[in-house]
């Protein structure tokens, strides 16, 4: 059904899929034929720009391509469209395809064509002469003789590109330029690219920049000392600051020494998850009937009944699920784990706005088993986030097992390394891409709870003390919602929070997030753990979020205890806010311009200030701008709250950065 709403001025009407915006600050007429849209695809070798498509596509809302004039477009001649009336040559005249196949081809070529910036390609940018890492730091090579980089710091400097500036907080401004930077300080004649007036954002929080002589700001972290016998550099450190501060910014949960050697070389030891698996080969050899069972969780032993044997060094008896430590997150604001955007920076942001939970992004259990160093680096966590958590994917039960006590042994209460620790780890049963679904692992794991059930079971045995949480969807195909099935059993599986998002792995983001199948997924939990005297587990619900009268309004309707906000934080991390204080906050476009120099400054903290950190911060401060633009001010809107669905037309900003934003 189509939602309209009535103008302000006339009786027009705005369609569905188009944000209200107040007349004076329309440009042209948003209901005279479309103008002329930039071909903004252009640069990836793809055109989405046909205005049937666009208006299609955005009033979706999602990023899956729906039916449009363009598949046609691109198929071959004949296809798809009627023969030419004034042809009378019938030898030249091609076969007509039958439209169930010309149907067919079209999809085919949308699916090729489906996707963001598939195209995109992301070099590897670093320096023009490779600097020794122990020379750059200062602290001397360990390498010696057998070093094969530089470390002819003077010459280093002399190629080294000229420092960058970043701005600070009162630079920033609603009108041109809109940021000002200081004016540029050379060090010296000689060494006029090093800035003195460039601020380093890692010196600044922590009174020391790991980058060193590698830093695009170093200006304000070096001396320069004159001699007769040439100039020397130094590196400047803040001692009292960075005493202070570092606790406060350095970043946690770090691999321990030797744990990616010991994976790589499969030396590391399993004793729970091996004996677990152990037992379900035991378990299936003696089920006689073939059919599939669920290993029994388990029970405490009575004293007199232990051997003396028993006594020897064995592994600790798993923690039964009540005996865990219980979640308490009702009223909690939740940040969705998200692959790429939400990386550590964003979730920095976030948590400042008010997001109390955080997750990680999705990490592979077989990369983690492997001991790739990019999987691990998802791994990490900043003091600012309060409960942390580590989302995996898998499809196997040793893979998950094993991934979930290398976890605990690490990350757990009782790994005895101060500034390492997660508070849970989820399971992603709900990714929905195809790379992930047709290795069995995401959403595919929906179809197959046997096999989720081993899963679960193993992976709380072996996390102990650390609590278990599980991200599902309504299902997979449209139509044949089946989480509810999940919600008698997963208390006894171990789980000891659940997230439900409202949508299936074929709808991805094509329909609105079904609340009151939420609603039922609620009800038949909270009555299976009050029928078996199971302690209750938080539930949360995910979809559509972007406001919080919203969320508030879901939690209410619904019964739970809270909801995982996605795509409402990328496009306003001050969602947290909002929901926190129960309004809507006409954030300024001032505000705006500081939050994307927060994200940068929080990115360089991450990445590092050197060449390839700051493009790593480029990289992903882009990926984030591409959806914070979609952002309209609530103070042009004719209603409120706005929908993360609409798409405005042309307008004009309340001043001169927000016509520029």
């Amino acid at each position: 059904m189509e939602v309209t709403i009535e103008l302000s001025v006339g009786a027009r009407q705005w369609p569905a899929g188009m944000a209200p915006i107040k007349s004076e600050y329309l440009i042209g007429d948003p209901f005279i034929s479309q103008r002329d849209v930039p071909d903004d695809d252009a640069a990836e070798g793809k055109t989405s720009n046909l205005p049937k498509k666009r208006a299609a596509e955005e009033s979706a809302g999602a990023d899956d391509h729906v039916e449009s004039t363009l598949a046609q477009s691109d198929l071959k001649p004949g296809e798809g469209e009627e023969p030419d009336v004034g042809n009378e040559e019938p030898a030249a005249k091609k076969q007509r395809i039958p439209a169930s196949e010309r149907r067919r081809l079209a999809k085919e070529k949308r699916k090729e064509q489906k996707g963001a910036n598939k195209a995109r390609k992301f070099a590897r940018v670093q320096d023009e002469v490779a600097l020794c890492h122990g020379a750059s730091r200062g602290e001397g090579c360990i390498d010696g003789d057998g070093c094969r980089f530089s470390h002819d710091i003077p010459h280093y400097l002399s190629i080294k590109a000229a420092d960058l500036t970043f701005p600070s907080k009162e630079s920033l401004s609603t009108s041109e330029p809109f940021v000002s930077p200081p004016e540029r300080e050379p060090l010296s004649e000689s060494q006029s690219s090093i800035n003195k007036a460039s601020a380093c954002p890692n010196f600044a929080c922590s009174g020391k920049c790991q980058s060193g002589f590698k830093c695009r700001y170093l200006g304000s972290h070096v001396e320069l000392q004159e001699s007769k016998t040439g100039d020397t550099f130094k590196l400047v450190k803040d001692e009292e600051k960075y005493d202070q501060l570092r606790n406060d910014n350095l970043e946690l949960n770090f691999p321990s020494s030797g744990l990616q050697k010991a994976l790589r070389t499969h030396k590391y030891p399993f004793s729970i998850a091996d004996a677990y698996i152990n037992e379900l080969s035991r378990l299936t050899n003696e089920d006689k009937s073939g059919q599939p069972i669920e290993p029994p969780l388990e029970a405490p032993r009575k004293t007199d009944d232990i051997d003396p044997e028993a006594q020897k060094d064995t592994p600790d008896v798993p923690l039964r699920a009540s005996e865990k430590k219980r979640l308490r997150w009702q009223g909690m604001s939740y940040l969705a784990p998200l692959t790429t955007v939400g990386n550590l920076p964003f979730r920095r942001l976030c948590a400042g706005f008010g997001a109390q939970i955080t997750c990680s992004e999705m990490a592979l259990s077989q990369s983690l088993l492997q001991g790739a160093n990019s999987e691990w680096s998802l791994v990490r966590r900043h003091p600012s986030e309060k409960t942390f958590g580590v989302q995996i994917a898998g499809s196997k039960v040793p893979q998950l097992v094993r991934t979930a006590e290398i976890l605990a042994n690490e990350f757990g209460p009782k790994n005895g390394r101060e500034r390492a620790q997660i508070d849970f780890v989820d399971v992603n049963c709900g990714c929905p891409i195809d790379m992930v679904f047709k290795t069995g692992a995401g959403s595919a794991l929906l179809d197959n709870h046997n096999k989720l059930g081993r899963i679960l079971i193993g992976m709380s045995r072996a996390l102990g003390e650390v609590p278990l949480t599980i991200k599902v969807r309504t299902g997979i195909k449209d139509g044949r919602n089946t989480s509810h099935k999940l919600m008698p059993r997963l208390a006894r599986w171990g789980v000891n929070a659940f997230t439900i998002h409202g949508r299936t792995r074929q709808q991805r983001y094509s329909k609105f997030a079904d609340w009151d199948y939420i609603k039922e997924c609620v009800e038949t939990l909270r009555a299976s753990t009050e029928d078996d005297d199971l302690p209750t587990i938080p539930i949360f619900g995910g979809g559509d979020v972007y406001s919080a009268e919203q969320y508030w309004t879901n939690v209410e309707q619904t019964g739970v205890d809270g909801i995982m906000v996605g795509r409402g934080a990328l496009i306003k991390p001050w969602i947290f806010t909002e929901i926190a204080e129960r309004r809507e906050w006409d954030i300024s476009s001032r505000e705006r311009l500081d939050m994307i120099r927060q994200y940068a400054e929080y990115g360089l903290n991450h990445w590092g200030s050197d060449t390839m950190g700051v493009n790593n911060t480029r990289r992903f401060l882009c990926e984030a701008l591409s959806f914070t633009y979609r952002y309209v001010p609530i103070g042009v809107l004719e209603r409120l709250p706005g929908k993360i669905n609409e798409r405005p037309p042309a307008y004009r900003g309340r001043d001169e950065l927000g016509k520029s934003c």
